[in-house]
């Protein structure tokens, strides 16, 4: 369950990918059309349950209006000095998107599903890479005055539930359902 990320949105996700290519060249970024904001990992599911998480995220969203979520800052999971993902943290209307995120970790519990139990940093993941990286120095200061720049923000009207296909090692999403975001 997800934020899909618009196109025009994706173009400065773009900028932000060739730069942190440009100062860690080892990276392997994410494809455009693949960039998303998680709110709920449920892993692969029966097909019959579709509706059921359909009806989830209907619930989840109820009387919660369209916000804006902004790009704010380059990190890395496990931490940006030894990651195996970057990640562009958001900021803005977070407060309405963990609102959601809670109701649907509820329902998802309802249907007996797990969840994923860490802290949840709302992010949009850009980039991988393999082995032991360490973060020099110098290019930690490369990406902090990368991040000086502003970001547009990103207008959030709906919530998707995706798929995710494997395909000659990477994935690719098919959407299988979607639900605006309304006030009533």
């Amino acid at each position: 369950m997800a934020l899909e990320i618009p196109q025009n949105c994706q173009k400065q996700l773009e900028g932000v990918q060739r730069q942190l290519k440009e100062i860690i060249p080892q990276i392997r970024l994410t494809d455009s059309p693949k960039l998303h904001l998680t709110i709920a990992f449920i892993g692969e599911q029966p097909d019959y349950l579709k509706e059921d998480l359909r009806k989830i995220i209907v619930k989840a969203v109820g009387g919660i209006p369209p916000f804006t979520i902004t790009p704010g800052y380059i990190d890395g999971f496990p931490h940006l000095h030894s990651a195996h993902v970057f990640w562009v943290g958001a900021k803005g209307d977070i407060d309405k998107l963990m609102i959601i995120r809670e109701r649907i970790k509820d329902g998802l519990s309802h249907l007996g599903l797990d969840t994923d139990e860490r802290r949840y940093v709302p992010h949009i993941a850009i980039a991988k890479i393999n082995g032991n990286f360490q973060l020099s120095t110098e290019q930690e200061a490369k990406l902090q005055n990368m991040m000086l720049k502003e970001f547009a923000p990103i207008q959030i009207s709906s919530i998707k539930l995706f798929e995710s296909v494997p395909e000659e090692g990477f994935h690719h999403h098919n959407t299988l359902a979607e639900v605006p975001l309304t006030s009533s």
